[in-house]
């Protein structure tokens, strides 16, 4: 049986007519009505400093989703370890946890814009280190009791409603990989081909075999409409943002990821990034898949008015989930 997930980061880019209040508070509608029809998870993610308000407190906006929300998990996808104080994100964490009844699961990465590493006054160069040390201190803090921690006593308190809770990495290379492996309960891929890496890992480490993720569409945005041309004409300059956006950070950050600028939005179509098709070809599409796919729905990507990405939700309850195997 397919899975379905969403995802938000609420970027509002000046062309669009969506305004912060109407467009956070759609957010939070979503995940109540998906909630409704069987999704399992909303992933919120983080950047800092973006002209577009990029979400930059995804466990501020988790936890008026978990007030919402009754079983969804939130996984906040990914934590950016650098910009934050270890010991208050791991307070904030033990709190979102308490109030969403055990229902959180931090993804921490590295990151990867060098302007908010220095808005932090952070250096990229200290990534590896940040790394390294993050996952330990907060499985450490997260026991309740005293500990020295860089010269000084720490004690972290209340303890998370999940004992322990699960804490994934995310990351694009080999080595946020194995890193994973070595330190994490899971990890979120940015690019397909990590997770053999990190699965191959676990298994030279002697830890369970995780299994290979299940699969995807390869593409990183899903819409559903009666006549596709017409709403790629709407979705077309939210989707030239988003990946114009990605991929500059990508490219001053000399990355290979799954963003990458463009100019022409029919060039960006064919490209496949962006999936546009009727309720029909979605079925064929994931039926195709095989059992159990999962799919990752991005409702209000680029700044989309909330409007027309409630006719994509509406139109996969109605006319998808229920013709999949």
């Amino acid at each position: 049986m397919a899975t379905f997930r969403l995802r938000y980061d609420l970027r509002l880019p000046d062309f669009g007519a969506a305004q912060p209040i109407a467009q956070y508070g759609a957010a939070i509608e979503q995940c109540v009505w998906a909630e409704k029809h069987g999704f399992e998870e909303v992933l919120l993610s983080e950047h800092h400093g973006s002209p577009d308000g990029y979400l930059p407190s995804p466990l501020v906006l988790g936890g008026a989703i978990a007030n919402a929300t009754e079983r969804m998990v939130l996984k906040i996808a990914a934590l950016i370890a650098p910009m934050h104080d270890f010991k208050r994100l791991a307070e904030d964490l033990a709190v979102l946890d308490i109030v969403s009844g055990g229902r959180v699961v931090p993804v921490v990465s590295g990151g990867y814009v060098e302007s908010e590493f220095a808005m932090f006054g952070r250096k990229l160069s200290e990534r590896p280190k940040i790394m390294e040390a993050v996952i330990p201190f907060l499985r450490q803090a997260w026991l309740g009791q005293p500990f020295e921690y860089e010269g000084r006593t720490v004690c972290v308190t209340p303890r998370p409603a999940q004992d322990p809770m699960p804490i994934f990495m995310g990351g694009a290379s080999e080595a946020a990989a194995r890193r994973a492996a070595r330190l994490a309960d899971g990890f979120l891929a940015s690019m397909p081909q990590f997770n053999g890496v990190y699965r191959s890992e676990c298994i030279v480490l002697g830890k369970p075999d995780p299994g290979a993720p299940p699969p995807e569409l390869p593409t990183g945005f899903i819409h559903v409409a009666k006549d596709p041309d017409a709403a790629w004409a709407k979705i077309a300059p939210h989707a030239m943002h988003e990946t114009n956006a990605y991929g500059k950070w990508m490219t001053d950050a000399n990355m290979v990821g799954p963003y990458s600028e463009i100019d022409d939005a029919e060039a960006l179509r064919a490209r496949g990034d962006y999936l546009v098709c009727t309720p029909e070809e979605l079925v064929a599409k994931l039926s195709a898949l095989g059992s159990n796919p999962a799919v990752l729905l991005h409702p209000l990507m680029g700044g989309m008015p909330a409007d027309l990405a409630w006719q994509s939700l509406e139109l996969i309850a109605s006319d998808v989930i229920p013709r999949l195997p």
